[in-house]
């Protein structure tokens, strides 16, 4: 089992950045891919990015592509989600996610959730 808790959220004015981070602990960090997802307020959970164990494959949803950017550092225990030119719809609550059966896209390869941290892009 590992535990994630993610930092870095916060209030930014559209076009800036924030860097939000995931610190895991527990089990080995480096066997679980990790997910990035977002939900805003009466929307569903969303897919934003996604990255292998070793970090040499990742994903991106098509709305955040170019512009957010997704790493770890497995030494760290820790990935990232660097989020640049941002607008008012990035907007969300955002999860990171571990799994241990590949990565990918799909909500259902991940099973173990941070508890959120909310970024708030204004316009």
């Amino acid at each position: 089992q590992v535990q994630l808790v993610e930092s870095g959220g916060g209030l930014v004015q559209a076009g800036g950045s924030l860097r939000l981070s995931c610190a895991a602990s527990g089990r080995t960090f480096s066997a679980y891919s990790l997910g990035w997802f977002r939900q805003a307020p009466g929307k569903e959970r969303e897919f934003v990015a996604a990255i292998s164990r070793a970090g040499g494959i990742t994903y991106y949803a098509d709305s955040v592509k170019g512009r957010f950017t997704i790493s770890r550092d497995n030494a760290k225990n820790t990935a990232y989600l660097e989020m640049n030119t941002l607008k008012p719809e990035d907007t969300a609550v955002y999860y990171c996610a571990a799994g241990n059966r590949g990565v990918g896209t799909r909500i259902g390869l991940y099973d173990y959730w941070g508890q959120g941290t909310q970024v708030t892009v204004s316009s």
